[in-house]
Formats: structure tokens, sequence, C-alpha cells
């Protein structure tokens, strides 16, 4: 078999069909939808599920089960009682820049939507992980993350208290903590260690971002340090899968 000229490079290679041919008979209806999607573009009217069978020729329960993939995949949502084409992802940078940066570099509004701004005695397992001191006084904020006013993710920073000691007056919750840090107080992020992996949100998270349990997210543990590797906040992070994807650019390293 040719390689499909009309392959697109960062889609599933012979549109994931494999070579022997069969294939589900809702993959192949999902891939009829992904041309449909194509042509009706950013907002348009998708066919009820109805119609889709009828156009297909399958069962509606076939065209259901193609249809939650595309939706969990971020290609379509939900609009009242019907479904439309959703836009592009949001791109967040895997760097140093702000969650703020990120969504305002591709035309959003950001904002955050404060949940709980507690302090407590830094436990045995966040010191060992953040380099605090186990019992120093620390701060959680816990803020639902924003674009446009769409609920697309849930944030909880700790941070030592005695590096932000008047958190609970002087910053705005809706405001970039980075540029809190930067621009109130003089402290400059250095470097910082992130993780990715996939999770499905727990209840509580997804009543908060306003999303099915079952959506996957993406989630991201980091922890940060100033510019003399001074420990300064441990981050968890969850991103919707519908709405993110991640982008980095890597450079060559000598010794690699």
């Amino acid at each position: 078999m040719d390689y499909p000229n009309d392959q697109a490079p960062g889609a599933p290679v012979r549109s994931g069909i494999p070579e022997h041919g069969r294939i589900p008979k809702y993959y192949a209806v999902k891939a009829h939808i992904a041309l449909l999607i194509e042509e009706l573009g950013e907002g348009g009217l998708l066919p009820t599920e109805r119609d889709l069978a009828e156009k297909y020729e399958v069962a509606r329960e076939t065209v259901r089960q193609a249809l939650r993939e595309l939706l969990l995949e971020g290609k379509l949502r939900r609009q009242g009682r019907g479904t439309v084409v959703a836009g592009p992802k949001l791109e967040q940078p895997l760097s140093l820049a702000s969650y703020t940066e990120g969504v305002r570099r591709q035309g959003r509004t950001p904002g955050r939507t404060l949940i709980s701004l507690d302090r407590f005695p830094c436990p045995e397992a966040l010191a060992a992980e953040a380099g605090l001191t186990r019992g120093e006084p620390v701060w959680h904020m816990e803020r639902v993350l924003l674009a446009d006013d769409e609920r697309v993710g849930l944030e909880s920073t700790y941070v030592a208290v005695a590096r932000v000691p008047h958190l609970d007056r002087d910053f705005t919750p809706d405001s970039s903590f980075y540029a809190y840090l930067h621009d109130r107080l003089g402290i400059a992020f250095g470097d910082a260690d992130e993780r990715i992996e996939t999770v499905l949100a727990t209840p509580r998270e997804a009543l908060l971002i306003g999303t099915p349990p079952a959506l996957p997210m993406l989630l991201i543990h980091r922890v940060s340090r100033d510019t003399e590797g001074r420990p300064l906040e441990r981050v968890r992070t969850l991103y919707r899968g519908d709405r993110f994807s991640f982008t980095a650019h890597l450079g060559h390293h000598p010794g690699g």
C-alpha cells in the first residue's frame, strides 16, 4: 500500500486503519464524521445522531460511540441540545512562562477563580519534595483556570509563608501568581522540574472544572526554584485533555 499523499504529518498513519482492513464499524463512522468536521469548521452544527445513522447506514449506538470519542478528543463539544465543532486546543508552553502568558499569546483572555486559600504546617511529604522544612507555615491556594470565561483547569499552589507572608492580603486571586512574585516581591524564577501524566478527574475536581468525571485530564506537577536555587513553589495543575495541548522547544545537548 502506498503512503497516502494527503496524510497530515500529525495525523494517525493511514488514518489509523490497519492494513488488513478489518476495523470496528464505529471507527469507520468516526473517520467519516472527522471529514465532516473539517468541512463544517469551528462552530458548525453537526447533524443529529439519527441523521448520521441514516447517512452512514449504521445503528445509532455506533454513531454515539464515534461521537463520544470525538468529544473526548476535543474535536466536538456540546452546545445546548446539539453538538458543534470545537475550536483548536489551547497550546500551553512547557516553560517557566505562566499560564496567563500562554493563554494571552493565543488571543484568549485568561482568568482564575479562587476556591480556597489556607495556611497550615508543612507536612513531611511536601517538605521532602519541595525542599521546605517540616512544620513551617505554608500556603495552599486552589484556583479554577479560565480561558474566555470557560473553565479549563484546576491549579493547586503550595508556597512557604516566609516567601509570601501577605499572600492573603495583597494578592489578587484572579491574577498571575508569577507576576505577583516578580513585580511585587522582586522574586524571579530560576528553574523548575515538571512531570506530566494522564489522569481522570476526581468527582470533586470534575465538579469544579465542569466536566464529566470520565474526561481524561493532563496533570502537571511542578517544583520551582528561584534564581538562587531556593525552593519557591510546588504546583499541581489539572488541564482538560480536550482543551489543551503542550509544546516544548528542544535544543541539542552537547553530550547527548
